[in-house]
């Protein structure tokens, strides 16, 4: 996974966690749950990259044997 793609989903799950608590404090349930999406959808795409890398990896070890 690029440098650029860990802060971009770094920086999407941190905004999504300020939603889920000011919609918390404030009483907003739908800022709440935008909030929870927002983090939802970061830790998908962090988990993608890993499946992305992983593959890389294995087939990097296929080219040196």
């Amino acid at each position: 996974m690029g440098l650029g793609d860990k802060i971009k989903n770094a920086a999407e799950e941190a905004t999504g966690k300020v939603k889920e608590k000011t919609g918390e404090a404030t009483g907003d349930r739908d800022l709440q749950a935008e909030g929870l999406a927002d983090q939802s959808n970061a830790n998908l795409k962090q988990a993608g990259e890993k499946v992305k890398d992983a593959a890389k990896d294995v087939k990097d070890s296929f080219k040196g044997h």
